[in-house]
């Protein structure tokens, strides 16, 4: 009896452990569409009950990315930028190579006054996004990588503040705005590519399933 017991209450913790991945994931959908519409507000709630239903959720095959790296994002948006700072940190704590949580840190750290750790976050940051855009480029063009970033204008933009930050001179206005829209557009790209990229994610995920947050040391192999 002890038996049933154990493997009733069993298959009743895979249960709820399932349904939690699907509310995440439903919820993370509907954040990232509201995020990409300009609805911060809205896409704050849904990240909230992402994290709430299951805080180790990891959103995504081609570009993985944490509940709480989308959670940092929207509280950052709406203002929020002590509340971002923490789950930022906490997201980087556990995913270190998680680059769009390392640029909204250090844009967090930016509103919070802090800029000297602001810019090496931004930085890091944006230099880890540039790597990963111009990988899929230069290896998967006439693959999956074709609808990333098509024309180079990400890549350029992100180039271009990289610059200002290696001379010394920076723009701060310019710099946060930068790299506010950069997070965006990045996330728009993200729906544009499951838009396009019907057919060819079985051959997208074989390559990349092993490759971590953004991990650009990670090779298909």
């Amino acid at each position: 009896m002890k038996v049933i017991y154990f493997l009733a209450g069993l298959s009743l913790s895979v249960l709820f452990s399932a349904c939690a991945v699907i509310r995440g994931e439903d919820d993370v959908d509907r954040g990232r569409a509201a995020l990409v519409a300009g609805n911060y507000q809205t896409a704050l709630g849904y990240f909230q009950e992402a994290e709430q239903a299951d805080p180790n959720y990891i959103y995504g095959a081609e570009l993985r990315e944490g509940v709480l790296s989308y959670l940092g994002k929207a509280q950052y948006l709406t203002g929020n930028y002590a509340q971002a700072r923490q789950t930022l940190e906490r997201n980087l704590s556990q995913h270190r190579t998680d680059n769009f949580a390392r640029l909204y840190l250090g844009l967090t750290l930016y509103r919070l006054g802090d800029q000297k750790a602001a810019l090496a976050n931004i930085q890091r940051g944006m230099n880890g996004i540039y790597n990963w855009l111009n990988y899929l480029d230069e290896n998967f063009r006439f693959e999956f990588g074709q609808f990333w970033d098509e024309g180079g204008t990400i890549r350029a933009g992100i180039k271009t503040d990289l610059a200002m930050i290696s001379s010394g001179n920076v723009d701060w206005a310019k710099l946060i705005a930068d790299g506010e829209r950069l997070g965006i557009a990045v996330e728009q790209e993200k729906q544009n590519f499951q838009v396009q990229s019907v057919g060819i994610r079985p051959a997208m995920e074989t390559g990349f399933m092993r490759c971590g947050l953004i991990e650009l040391s990670c090779a298909p192999r």
